[in-house]
């Protein structure tokens, strides 16, 4: 059994003045994936997550996406590598610059929707992403689903792979993600969250919407800022880990993105 597991969420992808559910979530989890501008967020947005990030001593990850503020970064686009991997960078830029005047700096990468998916499973993509990280200066190690493209990609570039999986997301017979449009989607039931985060750090596996037994191996798990109920979802999945005596701890350490 580990020592400590991180929990992460996706904040700052709320208007300006609706900060109030992230100040929330940002004092039950250990790590902040914070929208750079690309699906949502805002220099306000960004500033302020950074901030409150810092005062409690919670990472803070780039959750950079395909530039789709309409889509909310959840339909796959067409973009050219070259390009793909300029917008990564931009996005990464802008949040440094507003972790330092927060007092902080970005630890990690997590890529968000359709272009976490799209990393995961096609390597041209995620070699973009990586590309984007070589072009900010900086060595950040990326969150995403073990065994895919981009946990490949980023050891190819000497950069590590931390593993994710979700507290509050349905599971596919194949390991993946159930669509959101399809039933089963979410769980939003704290109890049975709780019981599959108990179910992780016991067996190493999660429950399909089959009823099969996905093998499942994580550095962190990630509760969704807008599922329904997410603060008391937070809550289970850090209850059901500390029930167990583990620490709820960031995966990516204060050195994670270091400038090359």
């Amino acid at each position: 059994m580990p020592a400590g597991l991180d929990i992460n969420a996706d904040l700052g992808e709320r208007a300006d003045e609706d900060a109030e559910a992230d100040a929330d979530l940002i004092a039950v989890i250990s790590s902040a994936n914070v929208a750079c501008g690309g699906h949502a967020g805002s220099d306000t947005t960004m500033l302020l997550v950074c901030r409150m990030a810092a005062d409690r001593g919670v990472a803070v990850g780039a959750q950079v996406s395909y530039v789709d503020r309409e889509g909310f970064g959840r339909r796959r686009l067409d973009v050219a590598p070259a390009d793909l991997a300029a917008q990564v960078r931009d996005q990464v830029d802008v949040l440094c610059a507003h972790a330092a005047s927060a007092g902080t700096t970005v630890r990690y990468l997590k890529p968000h929707g359709a272009l976490y998916h799209a990393a995961a499973g096609d390597p041209v993509v995620a070699g973009a992403v990586i590309a984007g990280i070589a072009a900010s200066g900086l060595d950040l190690p990326v969150l995403t689903r073990p065994g895919g493209a981009l946990a490949a990609a980023a050891a190819s570039a000497g950069l590590t792979a931390y593993a994710e999986a979700f507290a509050d997301r349905g599971y596919s017979a194949d390991g993946g993600l159930v669509p959101r449009d399809h039933p089963g989607a979410l769980l939003t039931d704290p109890s049975a969250v709780a019981d599959r985060v108990r179910r992780l750090i016991a067996h190493g596996d999660v429950m399909a919407v089959d009823g099969a037994a996905i093998r499942v191996r994580a550095d962190s798990l990630c509760v969704h800022s807008d599922t329904p109920g997410a603060l008391a979802i937070a809550q289970a999945a850090r209850a059901a880990l500390e029930s167990l005596g583990l620490v709820v701890t960031p995966f990516a350490g204060p050195a994670a993105g270091a400038p090359r």
